[in-house]
């Protein structure tokens, strides 16, 4: 279920290490937290985290050394107002960063107006980054698909289609082939941009895959730390059905590629057809191989169109 907010210690405390930061004003609030509406708003983990030199409300703060120099060489009266100001807009928490000291009447209206208020000496730039991106991948929009995802060739690769066709075992035997298992029969997918989906393991199944038979399989012990991805962006759906559905819904040729929408977001799609004798694993890397050429602007089908049509233009 997707998360609707945030607090400043959750916050604080999934990033203590990496950006080494300092709780040192607002403790007596640590349960603040984003604006509901303000969350519900943003677009993006953009409209939620932002410098100082352009304050937005409801927004995490970011202090740079260039702002708290700012704030230094203010007369004591002009500096206590720019801060209410910042204060009033009502900011879920204030990151001092670049290893500038906190401006002690900074310090003293957060605890007033109970803000924490956070001190590191990581950059401001990269501050703003992490956060950002886990902000987004928070709030992200986000779906559960019954497919096997890999990494084939660089592309993340969504295999779908009824049960029984034996999406695990080509999962099994692309694995085999050195491509990398994501995720076995359910998929967590993040709409992490506007035209961007990841795709994730849930906890739960974490490296398994389970084969009809055989029962549950862990990839990372089996096949060693190389056969395994954390995530992957969504690039491709392969979808696999029976031969007779194959003949009676979809064409042999497609003139133009099939598309799948995903939270909104197109992409790319193929239909292969499951029968005896046909290994399906060359064909899933052949159609992510021609994908990787599509993506390039190379389409072998307009190619072969155009040179039809030259031959019929021919009058020899």
């Amino acid at each position: 279920m997707k998360p609707s907010t945030i607090s400043a210690e959750a916050l604080f405390e999934v990033h203590r290490e990496a950006l080494r930061w300092q709780w040192i004003a607002g403790h007596g609030h640590p349960e603040r937290h984003f604006d509901d509406k303000a969350v519900r708003d943003a677009r993006s983990a953009a409209d939620l985290v932002g410098y100082l030199n352009y304050v937005h409300p409801y927004r995490v703060q970011i202090v740079g050394r260039r702002e708290v120099a700012y704030l230094d060489t203010c007369a004591p009266d002009d500096q206590e107002r720019r801060i209410s100001r910042i204060v009033t807009l009502e900011p879920p928490m204030i990151v001092v960063a670049d290893g500038a000291p906190a401006p002690t009447r900074l310090v003293a209206m957060c605890d007033r107006a109970e803000i924490p208020l956070f001190e590191t000496a990581e950059s401001a730039g990269h501050v703003i980054d992490v956060v950002r991106e886990y902000l987004a991948q928070l709030f992200a929009e986000r779906t559960t698909r019954h497919g096997v995802f890999m990494d084939i060739l660089g592309l993340g690769v969504l295999i779908t289609g009824e049960s029984g066709l034996g999406k695990s075992e080509l999962g099994l035997e692309l694995i085999s082939r050195g491509h990398g298992l994501v995720a076995d029969d359910a998929v967590d997918l993040y709409r992490v941009s506007q035209n961007a989906l990841d795709g994730r393991c849930p906890d739960l199944l974490l490296n398994l895959l389970e084969v009809r038979g055989i029962g549950l399989l862990d990839i990372k012990a089996i096949f060693g730390e190389t056969a395994v991805r954390r995530k992957m962006r969504l690039k491709l759906i392969v979808h696999l059905v029976r031969k007779e559905t194959m003949e009676r819904d979809f064409e042999r040729l497609p003139y133009e590629p099939l598309y799948e929408e995903i939270l909104d977001v197109p992409v790319r799609k193929v239909v292969i057809a499951v029968d005896a004798g046909r290994n399906l694993a060359v064909l899933v890397e052949a159609a992510v191989r021609n994908t990787v050429l599509q993506l390039r602007g190379i389409d072998t089908y307009q190619e072969f169109i155009k040179r039809h049509q030259a031959a019929m233009d021919d009058p020899q």
